[in-house]
């Protein structure tokens, strides 16, 4: 059976990957490894960083298995621990050897009609945010997460994750005006 992200998975696929079965297990990779790997690219701007990171999520994914409640759960799960290792890769690396994202980069996160994120000058401004503030973004805009569901997945207060939405929005518009992308308002 072949699963696109867009079909439905069934119930079963996750009993069926606890109890040891590899080819279910590599389904559910499958299922999540386009959203994984896009939080990491775009957290971490160098595609060879997202894939080891990606790596480490599911390796972490399969020794957790069993905490896993659910499909849904294990959704939030994998964001939750891409964008946290994420944030720690970025604590150990210098913050000067992040670079934009390369060119050609393919980004495989489903994109919505409007997606805030999608200008190549946009991607590289929030390249250049802090981590924390970073993750935030994009699990804001790009997996489309509500306020409070960050503030759990990042283990922060709902109004830290406010704050970093509100700054971060007023940065990038400052910065986008001051590069003449966007019109300023009288």
């Amino acid at each position: 059976m072949n699963l696109s992200p867009a079909q439905p998975m069934p119930d079963s696929l996750l009993a069926q990957a606890r109890a040891g079965d590899r080819d279910a297990f590599a389904r559910l990779v499958r299922a999540h490894q386009g959203s994984v790997f896009s939080i990491g690219l775009r957290m971490l701007n160098r595609r060879d960083a997202a894939e080891d990171l990606a790596q480490d999520v599911f390796l972490q994914l399969y020794r957790k298995l069993d905490s896993i409640e659910s499909l849904e759960h294990l959704g939030y799960w994998l964001r939750r621990v891409a964008a946290n290792l994420a944030i720690d890769w970025l604590r150990r690396l210098p913050y000067s050897a992040t670079r934009p994202l390369d060119e050609g980069a393919e980004v495989v996160a489903q994109e919505a009609e409007q997606d805030p994120l999608m200008s190549r000058e946009l991607l590289r401004l929030l390249g250049e945010l802090p981590p924390h503030p970073r993750a935030v973004m994009l699990l804001r805009y790009q997996e489309d997460r509500d306020v409070a569901e960050i503030a759990d997945m990042l283990d922060m207060p709902v109004n830290t994750v406010k704050s970093h939405i509100k700054r971060s929005l007023t940065a990038l518009r400052s910065q986008m005006v001051g590069a003449k992308l966007l019109e300023s308002s009288p």
